[in-house]
């Protein structure tokens, strides 16, 4: 019987020592578990962060988009009206050369 005895006092050591061991390995899959999932929470910061910054940037973006688009209207609106003003301008200044040229035929007025 002391045989037998020995015999399951080794299988209890045995047994005791892989729970033991399962112990230790469930504390460092506990500690892993933990700092993924601290690395996890610290990304999904990061991610809503710079989400938070890409929107300010998109809208800040359009705005800009929207001011040249604008500025663009303005500057071609001006530059068909400055055309207009040119082509008045040489309209204007052909008309005065013929009058002026119709004058030189006119012949002088004498005073008395």
């Amino acid at each position: 019987m002391t045989q037998q005895g020995a015999v399951l006092q080794g299988y209890n050591n045995e047994l005791v020592k892989c729970i033991e061991d399962l112990c230790m390995q469930k504390e460092e899959l506990n500690k892993q578990i933990q700092q993924a999932e601290e690395e996890k929470n610290k990304l999904q910061h990061e991610i809503q962060v710079l989400s938070e910054q890409l929107e300010c940037v998109c809208e800040n973006l359009a705005q800009k988009v929207a001011s040249r688009n604008e500025l663009d209207k303005i500057l071609a609106e001006t530059e068909a009206a400055y055309m207009k003003i040119l082509d008045s301008s040489r309209t204007l200044l052909n008309v005065l050369k013929k009058e002026v040229g119709s004058l030189k035929h006119i012949p002088d007025l004498k005073t008395n």
